[in-house]
């Protein structure tokens, strides 16, 4: 079931793009591309009500920010890239090491 990029309104398959959470506040946002992390969270992230919908154990295993290495409180952004069956997960402390983190090209930029 396809849901809308919460940027730009396209059509996300569920075996693609991206799913930003921020569990502790039960809050949600959904790419097409990562591309469009950057404005939306430059625009002032505008979250839509939602749970994590991925397996737990994602949001368990990301236990450092991805951009800047240190632990992860229980208030933390995960940012999920659906690919395929698989789902590859990075943890943020906050929108804006998640926004610089896309902005470099996100995990192989």
């Amino acid at each position: 079931m396809a849901e809308s990029c919460t940027w730009c309104g396209d059509a996300v398959e569920a075996d693609d793009g991206f799913r930003a959470y921020e569990p502790a506040g039960e809050r949600r946002a959904v790419f097409c591309r990562l591309e469009h992390v950057v404005p939306w969270a430059i625009q002032d992230a505008h979250w839509e009500a939602g749970e994590l919908t991925e397996p737990p154990a994602l949001d368990d295993d990301a236990r450092a920010c991805a951009q800047c290495g240190a632990e992860l409180g229980e208030v933390h952004v995960l940012l999920v890239r659906h690919r395929g069956g698989h789902r590859i997960a990075d943890g943020f402390c906050s929108v804006d090491h998640m926004l610089a983190w896309a902005k470099a090209g996100g995990r192989w930029g």
